[in-house]
């Protein structure tokens, strides 16, 4: 199972309103593993940068000039996404910018169902809490001293552990995996192991000792028709 975790910065809060994307930033995820492929690109909008926008991710209008406009990078996005399972933190907001920049270049929309929300994940999860990035980061432990700025890859790869976290824990099902001698996972996703009795015990003695089984016949002749005596 292919899932992108993804996060975006924009120049404002509605692409409606003419505000556009300036990054994009991926992790790729298979069977909730991170594979160590990602997807980053700043983006230049081809518009200016409000100064509210640019105190919030740090990127300015002189810094992306000199990026490529979504045109250029439209492809390279739509391929490294491919038909994959989307996990983003306010689904709606980031999937609203790249549908508005995909709709520009007359490219199909992505549909809403490939969105997984983590807000809607965690405010399940924990009822009444902050479900912000990160207050999850937080709740889980996990580093954010580097960010100082809001940043798409980095967020996506928080975004990521905090995602896994959400599931049950980061690659979760690991443990269990390392407990039967598992030490890879197939290209089909299957768990494998170069040791083909990796996880098997050896078969356990089940004789029965004299003692026991004489103790057993006396316990019989006390009953009137046993069971255990009848064919």
């Amino acid at each position: 199972m292919r899932e992108i975790v993804l996060d975006t910065e924009t120049t404002g809060l509605n692409p409606k309103n003419g505000d556009r994307i300036v990054e994009i930033g991926c992790v790729e995820l298979f069977n909730h593993v991170p594979t160590g492929e990602v997807y980053h690109q700043y983006v230049n909008p081809e518009r200016d940068m409000p100064a509210e926008a640019e105190r919030v991710h740090g990127l300015s209008e002189t810094f992306l000039k000199d990026h490529p406009v979504f045109a250029e990078i439209s492809d390279a996005f739509v391929a490294f996404v491919g038909d994959a399972t989307l996990v983003i933190h306010n689904a709606s907001f980031d999937m609203g910018f790249i549908n508005a920049e995909l709709e520009r270049m007359n490219i199909e929309a992505i549909p809403m169902y490939r969105a997984v929300d983590t807000v809607s994940m965690a405010r399940k999860k924990f009822p009444g809490a902050q479900a912000s990035l990160d207050a999850l980061c937080r709740r889980f432990g996990i580093d954010l001293s580097g960010r100082e700025l809001h940043g798409a890859l980095l967020d996506a790869q928080l975004l990521a552990d905090v995602y896994l976290e959400l599931l049950g824990g980061r690659q979760h099902g690991m443990d269990l995996a390392a407990d039967a001698g598992v030490t890879s996972i197939g290209e089909n996703g299957s768990f494998t192991s170069d040791d083909d009795s990796a996880g098997r015990r050896a078969p356990r003695p089940h004789t029965i000792p004299a003692d026991e089984e004489a103790r057993h016949a006396a316990f019989l002749e006390k009953l009137k028709d046993p069971i255990w005596l009848r064919d």
